[in-house]
């Protein structure tokens, strides 16, 4: 996320993360001295480059020229130039836009940056590269910073459920009213931003803003295409068309992962952030849920988000615990008895207040409202 310049030194480590926030520290303070400069193109910057302190500053994938490049080094800051040939930038400053991950959509999904990454991905973990393992680990850290700072004052819940849902099935179509009554309560709706729920509960949170004959014509237009299987391509055009038809959506974020490489994002997420490291992903989605998650049905990925999310509540290790919404009875009661067991941990626990089992999808914000009281 892109912060304004008087915001530049709200960051602990003093970051420039643009080139607006360069040139108000430069007028303001006349030094550069330990600040850290991230992915800023600093090429029309070379004269304050050359005769401002720089004294151990840290330029991490900045663009400039080569005898200014070499005046910070001199000068004892710490360079880490651009890395030519990569799909992404590992040192960026902000969380992706659908826009930027699906460029060149209509050429098809394989010449998208997002499938690229993927393929370098693939590549890279086969080898055992140290250098693009390092190179991973930077890219999610700077991830992960982004979130941050978008999320320092939001109350976020998340939507967690699973792929497989289907546009143009009443259980999309719920989701997506799920996420809408959300944002329209004021919450920041947080996704695994990959298809299926996650993808509705997004739609959702996009269509806010509009009258509810906007979600209903959306979910049309989604419907010609019902899953990413056997075209991301078509899948994506699609979700494209209905943010063409209807441009003014609302913000929410979506957090996937590289690791699911057969999963594409979904492109109503206005804020992605997308990971290599499965575990960081995970761990960091459901950290930043302060406000709750709700649960829809799902499969292997769901039940696991719903024990990672449990884990800390009962150890109330992030502090008090956090609302969990699980819907439909039947799903976790008897075809994935998940519920029975959050039950028994939660006995006698400061969480048991804090879980509810619900029927239907319309009463998890309400259950919701409850269990924060």
């Amino acid at each position: 996320m892109q912060t304004s310049p008087a915001h530049a030194a709200h960051h602990g480590d003093r970051e420039i993360e643009t080139l607006e926030e360069f040139d108000a520290v430069v007028s303001a303070r006349g030094t550069l001295a330990r600040y850290r400069v991230q992915s800023v193109d600093l090429t029309d910057r070379t004269r304050e480059l050359l005769t401002t302190d720089t004294t151990q500053a840290v330029f991490l994938g900045c663009r400039m020229r080569a005898e200014a490049e070499a005046k910070l080094r001199a000068a004892g800051a710490l360079v880490l130039p651009p890395v030519p040939g990569l799909p992404f930038d590992p040192y960026r400053s902000r969380l992706y836009r659908p826009d930027e991950l699906f460029a060149s959509l209509e050429k098809g999904y394989e010449a998208t940056p997002d499938a690229l990454a993927y393929d370098w991905f693939r590549r890279t973990t086969a080898d055992g590269d140290i250098f693009a393992s390092m190179l991973r680990a930077v890219h999610d850290d700077s991830m992960s910073d982004a979130l941050d700072e978008l999320l320092r004052t939001a109350r976020v819940v998340g939507v967690m459920g699973g792929h497989a849902m289907a546009r143009g099935t009443e259980q999309y179509r719920g989701a997506a009213r799920l996420g809408r009554a959300l944002a329209r309560d004021g919450f920041t709706v947080a996704t695994g931003g990959g298809p299926g729920a996650m993808e509705a509960a997004n739609l959702g949170a996009y269509a806010a803003p509009y009258d509810d004959g906007m979600l209903d014509g959306a979910c049309e237009v989604l419907a010609a295409a019902p899953s990413f299987a056997p075209s991301v391509t078509d899948w994506a055009r699609a979700a494209f068309e209905v943010r063409t038809r209807w441009p003014k959506g609302n913000h929410s974020v979506g957090i996937p992962t590289w690791f699911y490489g057969h999963e594409p994002p979904n492109a109503f997420a206005s804020h992605i952030a997308k990971y290599f490291a499965n575990s960081t992903r995970e761990d960091g989605l459901l950290a930043r849920c302060n406000a709750g998650v709700v649960f829809l049905p799902g499969a292997a990925g769901t039940v696991q988000e719903i024990f990672d999310n449990a884990t800390p509540n009962y150890y109330e290790s992030r502090g008090e615990p956090t609302p969990m919404v699980l819907v439909d009875r039947a799903h976790w009661t008897e075809k994935l008895p998940a519920w029975p067991l959050l039950r028994s941990l939660a006995r006698e626990r400061s969480m048991d207040a804090r879980i509810a089992l619900v029927d239907r999808i319309e009463e998890a914000p309400e259950a919701l409202k409850r269990l924060s009281d």
